[in-house]
């Protein structure tokens, strides 16, 4: 129906071009919105404002002549206009209910599109460091991320996922010092414990396991334990294999699958670095100060220049992200999204300003990023904080023991990413109208519901008579559904479009809200088969396009409840 209206605009602007009303040269964008009060009719323009100034006329008046220009079509119903210029139009009711046979027809693919033509993206997200189990920021990055790919995926991008492991610098070595100090009986209240060791329950499980001499399988390697306390190299890889079997577990729990792990190790391994460090050098964009290299970022917008190799020799990590991010560039990216916590603000202005420093084509403002604030994890009101598990903080696969996948994924992602996020453990786990995700999922049950009592009422569905009598959805309650429905394609294009995966979530809340509504003020199980079976594929629209959406969510759509 938008697209409807836009032509017939698109239509009477070129009428009044040539009846010299508007000048040839005016080419504006069209903006066609649904209407928030239905007593405005379904859709409005604001088109008349636009461009009375430009066409030198009073905007009522411009608007005037648009509605009188626009072609005949049996999609409207009427035009009015309101205010000072804005056009609002009445869709025809047989004409908006088509959208209920287009549901039924391209199923799984209502809301689809090939906007993005097959363009490469890869999307990076989690990225955790092999170091502990996942914790809940991690889970609403990959909530987040797995949401975007699904929506990128959507709109017809050629999407990679990718994980990237920091499994090098001081972290890692943490780590092993961690392990082996549990190896050797050692406690975090013990003196000769690391001064920065992990102290969660995990570390014993992982020094536990490499005493027993055990095999692990990561995404690349089998790690079997050497049993040698002082062989702090072996405790090291055993550790970091353990930890990056353990997150893969925690992914899967959650869903989430990745098509590259990349390792911050092989950038060293395969002189990735240094080869980074002798393209800016070459460049002309570092300089020797006080013992360290450092790089002119503040000529590229950073504002101050940083430090590339220390005192020690040692590089900055902010150096090997450079050359993780040629490499990027290197596999054919142009388009590449990193999905990170809010802490990684400050890297992105200076991995830019070091990637325009390389000179090699890169373009500015690449690569683009979603960045997520920090989450609240609450029961009864009152914060979680401790995991055992984790020992200092709450896992993703707390959450989902507590609340099942599920809702975990749906509340991770229906925030905006920059908003923080409190997640009320006690409203995720209740079944009411509250949960949203119980709210949207009972639509989808309720559908089939509806449809198991026609089927054991020895009245099924006829999908031919319903189809051929569309427009007697009528009622008020059945155009919110219907309108809503017209909208999905819109919302999936513009989430993916503006990186905001919780557009989806919204959208499946209020069309399940539509719904609901629809439910309780029309019968469907009337005695007049005609009517009967148009409301039954309302119903099946609808529940397809909840399905579709939580599809996008990563979110289950059951049938019962």
């Amino acid at each position: 129906m938008k697209d409807t209206i836009v032509s017939l605009l698109e239509g009477a602007l070129t009428a009044l071009k040539h009846q010299g009303v508007l000048p040839n040269d005016l080419q504006p964008t069209i903006k066609v919105d649904p209407t928030k009060d239905k007593a405005h009719g379904d859709y409005a323009t604001n088109l008349a404002l636009m461009l009375a100034k430009p066409a030198g006329k009073n905007p009522r008046e411009l608007a005037n002549a648009l509605v009188e220009a626009l072609p005949e079509s049996d999609a409207i119903q009427k035009t009015e206009i309101a205010g000072p210029g804005f056009i609002n139009f009445f869709a025809a009711a047989d004409a908006a209910a088509q959208i209920v046979a287009q549901v039924l027809d391209c199923g799984d693919t209502f809301g689809r599109s090939m906007v993005g033509k097959g363009e490469k993206v890869q999307v990076e997200f989690v990225s955790a460091n092999p170091t502990g189990p996942l914790h809940v920021g991690h889970g609403r990055g990959a909530a987040i991320g797995d949401c975007l790919c699904r929506l990128l995926e959507a709109t017809g991008f050629d999407v990679t996922r990718e994980f990237y492991y920091n499994d090098a610098g001081a972290q890692i070595a943490n780590l092993a010092r961690s392990v082996q100090a549990r190896v050797k009986g050692l406690g975090p209240d013990d003196e000769s414990w690391p001064e920065d060791g992990y102290r969660g329950e995990y570390i014993v499980d992982v020094a536990n396991d490499y005493l027993a001499g055990k095999t692990v399988s990561a995404d690349d390697r089998e790690v079997t334990a050497k049993k040698d306390p002082d062989d702090l190299d072996a405790i090291q890889d055993f550790a970091v294999a353990w930890l990056r079997r353990e997150q893969d577990l925690d992914l899967k729990a959650f869903g989430v699958e990745f098509d590259v792990y990349f390792l911050e190790s092989s950038l060293y391994e395969d002189g990735k670095v240094d080869a980074t460090v002798e393209k800016l050098v070459n460049a002309g964009h570092t300089y020797e100060e006080d013992g360290a290299m450092w790089l002119r970022t503040t000529d590229f917008g950073d504002d101050k220049d940083r430090v590339m190799r220390k005192q020690d020799g040692g590089y900055t990590y902010f150096l090997p992200d450079v050359a993780y991010h040629l490499d990027k560039w290197q596999r054919g990216f142009k388009t590449v999204i990193n999905e990170q916590g809010a802490d990684h603000h400050s890297t992105v202005t200076r991995v830019r300003a070091g990637l325009q420093a390389l000179e090699v084509g890169i373009p500015k403002g690449w690569p683009d990023y979603v960045l997520h604030q920090m989450v609240m994890v609450t029961r009864s009101g009152v914060e979680v904080k401790l995991s055992k598990r984790a020992g200092s903080y709450v896992t993703v696969r707390d959450l989902i023991d507590e609340v099942g996948r599920d809702a975990t994924r749906f509340f991770l992602a229906a925030r905006r990413a920059d908003s923080q996020l409190t997640f009320d453990i006690d409203l995720a786990r209740s079944q009411s109208n509250d949960n949203p995700v119980y709210y949207i999922q009972y639509a989808h049950a309720r559908v089939c519901s509806m449809l198991r009592k026609a089927q054991d009422a020895n009245q099924p569905f006829d999908h031919a008579l319903a189809l051929a009598n569309l427009a007697l959805l009528d009622s008020d309650q059945e155009k919110a559904v219907l309108n809503r429905l017209a909208r999905f394609p819109e919302v999936v294009e513009t989430a993916a479009r503006n990186r905001e995966p919780q557009q989806v979530a919204q959208y499946l809340l209020d069309l399940a809200g539509d719904f609901h509504t629809c439910y309780n003020a029309v019968k469907v199980m009337v005695e007049d088969d005609t009517l009967r079976n148009t409301r039954l594929a309302l119903g099946l629209a609808t529940r397809q396009v909840l399905r579709n959406g939580l599809d996008l969510m990563g979110v289950s759509a059951p049938e019962e409840m």
